[in-house]
This record gives structure tokens, C-alpha cells and sequence, in this order.
């Protein structure tokens, strides 16, 4: 006779129990990855949920159905639909200028268009071609 072992889901909701939870899961997903979007807003999801979602939905005058599937890990919501969710969590997001590395500024810099001067000088080292030559 084999043995049955009854499992639930895990809901990451259930854990989150305070205020210092909550923003630590948020902070966390932004520093780890701040590239993916998605895993951002799935974590704006749990927070919600770990709070109240019906009150959430009543804040932001969406449809708590609506919240359940924009929020979710595959979820597409607008960035108006998380900043209304963030505001009635009591957060808010800031905006910092990205430091990059020297290395990266000076590739990201234009490089100077070159003067029609140097584009004569060019012109005159390169050895000519069959196609180049022009019959008098």
C-alpha cells in the first residue's frame, strides 16, 4: 500500500506579515532584477495579496478579478494599473540616474563626423580600382 502525501499550494501571500516584509520583497526584486518587469509586478501581486485585495481593488477602482490576473508571474499589466496598486499599498516609486562604468561611457559616445578634409585624404591613399578609373 503506498502512501499518499497531501501537498497545498504555496502562496509566498501567506508569509508576508509585515510592512517590513513587504517592501523588503519589493526592494529585493527591484535590486536582484531590475531588467524584469514582470517579476516586479508579479511581486506587487503577492504584496497585495498578502494585504487585501478586495480593499486594493476598492482603492484603485479596478475589478479585483482584473488584479488578480494583471498582478500574477504572467500578467501584462499597464504601468498606470501598478502605480494605481502601489499608491493604495502605500508605496511609491523614485528614480535615480544609473551610474555606468567609464569604459561603457566612452563607447556610448558619438564619435565626431569626419571633416570633408580628411575624407579627401582618405580617398587619395586608397589604390585605385578598374571601377575607379574614369576614361578620359
Amino acid at each position: 500500500m503506498s502512501v499518499k502525501t497531501k501537498t497545498s499550494p504555496w502562496d509566498s501571500a501567506e508569509y508576508l506579515t509585515t510592512e517590513e516584509h513587504r517592501l523588503g520583497l519589493l526592494l529585493a526584486c527591484l535590486e536582484e532584477a531590475p531588467e524584469d518587469a514582470a517579476l516586479f509586478t508579479h511581486a506587487v501581486g503577492i504584496v497585495a495579496r498578502s494585504r487585501n485585495m478586495s480593499q486594493i481593488a476598492r482603492d484603485t477602482g479596478l475589478t479585483r478579478e482584473g488584479l488578480y490576473k494583471a498582478l500574477t508571474e504572467f500578467g501584462n499589466p499597464n504601468f498606470a494599473t501598478v502605480w494605481k496598486v502601489l499608491q493604495a499599498l502605500g508605496y511609491r516609486l523614485s528614480v535615480e540616474r544609473i551610474k555606468r562604468p567609464a569604459a561603457k561611457k566612452a563607447a556610448a559616445r558619438k564619435a565626431p563626423a569626419p571633416s570633408k578634409e580628411r575624407i579627401a585624404a582618405k580617398r587619395a591613399k586608397r589604390p585605385a580600382t578598374k571601377s575607379s578609373k574614369r576614361k578620359p
